[in-house]
């Protein structure tokens, strides 16, 4: 690819596709060619909408059919914001149509979906990537190399993380996150998938040995075939013993914490998905020391605050901008890197033996 500008549409016209009108703004590297919806008339609206927030020098084109954007010569990259029930269908189109697919989570109903949308990716020659925000903060690398340096953490033991928000009543009535038919993973995939990529991470993506899960609330809009999980609980075993985790939930409040703990001391974060707003992401490590002497017993702190320059959000440096100019990089390498389809495809796996072992009353899963 000659063009150092990735020219980009985008399949629908879902909320979170505002915020990374924004990230591809901000790029760079990167120009919104199109968005697409069922009919013109919605994606003209949400262009307006958008443009008049934060505009592009030429304004996106509306356009009135998901094929019509896929058969344009002009873009490069499609973000597939989708509802998961219908997701495979378009990425793998949009796989066929030479197009560079950003796909968001969980990427799909299962992991054989996601392997048929791989290997689609694959024949075609072009770059695939889901669209979780956090793996592109310059935080994580910092992270990373407390955790590489064998004092700080020790070998990891334990990974637990939350992510959850207090979803209102008109969420739970018409959201597709609790359709069955549209997101049948329900808080799972569209949460859990994040909690379960932070253990994965953590652990330099080895897969667990083995699984449990739990749904703890389930709930269905009026028209939903069956409910989903509207608030969950899993627990992931590693091979050589270290354990993980997780609780998502549409029905608790606000939370985003995330916690490794090891031989030597504990990282924790408390926004690990969307970092609080500010021009700096946070994290700490805390080393604790117990004491006796005679009748005297004392638990002693020794914390340490590490801080990174760089947004939270809506700016050049931000992690959604990050994750979007680092794809565009790929696209126009025209060189795919297989890292980030394996990575999702792990994370389904782990999603599918989650939500399995909770079907079949928290036995244990091997996933894969």
């Amino acid at each position: 690819m000659k063009s150092d500008i990735c020219r980009w549409g985008i399949l629908g016209t879902a909320g979170i596709a505002r915020k990374n009108w924004r990230a591809i703004l901000n790029t760079g590297n990167g120009t919104l060619v199109a968005v697409a919806s069922r009919t013109a008339d919605r994606a003209a609206k949400y262009v307006a909408e958008c443009q008049a927030d934060s505009p592009f020098p030429t304004s996106p084109e509306p356009v009135g059919s998901y094929e019509e954007l896929l058969a344009r010569p002009d873009i490069d990259a499609v973000y597939v914001p989708l509802p998961t029930g219908i997701r495979k269908e378009w990425v793998i189109r949009a796989a066929q149509a030479g197009k560079h697919v950003m796909c968001e989570k969980p990427c799909g109903v299962h992991a054989r979906e996601v392997e048929e949308i791989l290997d689609a990716c694959r024949k075609a020659n072009v770059q695939f990537m889901d669209g979780v925000m956090f793996m592109h903060t310059q935080r994580l690398q910092r992270m990373r190399d407390i955790l590489d340096d064998g004092t700080s953490v020790g070998e990891i033991r334990r990974i637990s993380s939350r992510f959850s928000f207090r979803a209102p009543d008109e969420f739970l009535q018409t959201n597709i996150r609790v359709s069955n038919e549209l997101e049948p993973l329900g808080c799972l995939g569209d949460l859990g998938w994040y909690n379960i990529r932070f253990a994965l991470w953590a652990m330099k993506y080895a897969l667990p040995s083995t699984v449990t899960g739990r749904i703890l609330v389930a709930h269905g809009r009026g028209d939903s075939s069956a409910p989903v999980p509207i608030e969950f609980s899993g627990e992931l075993v590693f091979p050589g013993g270290a354990s993980s985790e997780f609780f998502c939930s549409f029905i608790a409040t606000h939370d985003q914490m995330a916690a490794i703990s090891g031989t030597k001391g504990y990282l924790h974060l408390s926004d690990f998905v969307l970092p609080f707003n500010g021009a700096e992401t946070v994290f700490s490590i805390e080393q604790t020391e117990f004491v006796q002497r005679g009748c005297t017993f004392e638990k002693l702190r020794h914390p340490r605050q590490i801080t990174q320059a760089e947004h939270s959000h809506g700016h050049a440096d931000a992690q959604e901008t990050n994750l979007f100019r680092r794809f565009g990089e790929l696209a126009l390498g025209g060189k795919p890197d297989p890292f980030w389809g394996d990575v999702a495809l792990r994370t389904q796996q782990v999603v599918d033996a989650c939500l399995e072992s909770a079907l079949k009353g928290g036995a244990e899963v091997s996933p894969g």
